[in-house]
């Protein structure tokens, strides 16, 4: 697959407040995509438990995320972002809530994808409005390709969900496209349209006010893996 950077760099000054919570929290809670032990993550270790995982590309300032995570403790919850002040603001949410079933991770996705989820072996992946790249030149750096969509669905257990949302007209065509060509997954929308109605269960983040505010439609996509379609 080829590797191509998904994501735009941003700058990583943090508030004091963030900069206190690195340094109180990362070691417990972080880990560098890049320093991870060769072979599968070991979430349970980690964790101290055994459940179902759920991972979540993209978790910005971390609002939804530490909703998310604190509306169903029931799941184990994985963020991975390259943002630093943004994971440093989500572990100044964790800390503030007391969520005990999140863990974060910085940088590349597609590095912990590929070496570090084993097949099979995730309950739920989320990627909540992705850089959308709107120019026509950048599109190869958008993170939803067929061989993106592949990879996920060899890690998501029988039946587990890839949960994609954006705000940009144009990703979401794309988004939808390229899932409904993945064979190892199957759209649980019942519209004609293959979209699905806003769930009520996906916090409102900031970023999603400011879309509605300006006057953006926020699509929603729900694929479940199909491992029948899979061995087929």
């Amino acid at each position: 697959m080829r590797h191509v950077v998904s994501y735009a760099q941003r700058g990583a000054r943090m508030t004091s407040g963030q900069q206190r919570a690195w340094e109180a929290h990362w070691p417990r809670l972080g880990r560098h995509i890049a320093e991870l032990p060769t072979g599968p993550l070991d979430a349970e270790r980690w964790f101290g438990r055994r459940a179902p995982l759920v991972l979540e590309i993209g978790s910005g300032m971390g609002e939804s995320t530490a909703a998310m995570a604190a509306a169903h403790p029931e799941l184990d919850h994985l963020a991975v972002e390259a943002y630093k002040p943004g994971l440093a603001q989500l572990l100044l949410r964790i800390d503030s809530a007391g969520i005990e079933n999140l863990r974060l991770l910085r940088g590349d996705a597609l590095d912990l994808l590929g070496r570090h989820i084993a097949p099979g072996t995730l309950h739920g992946v989320r990627a909540f409005f992705l850089d959308p790249w709107p120019k026509r030149r950048h599109h190869k750096r958008r993170l939803v390709q067929p061989e993106f969509v592949a990879l996920v669905a060899s890690r998501l257990e029988p039946g587990a969900t890839l949960h994609l949302a954006t705000d940009w007209q144009g990703y979401a065509e794309q988004m939808l496209a390229v899932c409904e060509a993945e064979p190892a997954l199957r759209n649980l929308s019942d519209q004609p349209s293959g979209w699905l109605p806003r769930p009520d269960w996906r916090p409102v983040s900031k970023f999603e006010q400011r879309a509605r505010q300006e006057g953006r439609v926020v699509w929603d996509l729900l694929f479940a893996a199909d491992w029948q379609d899979r061995s087929a």
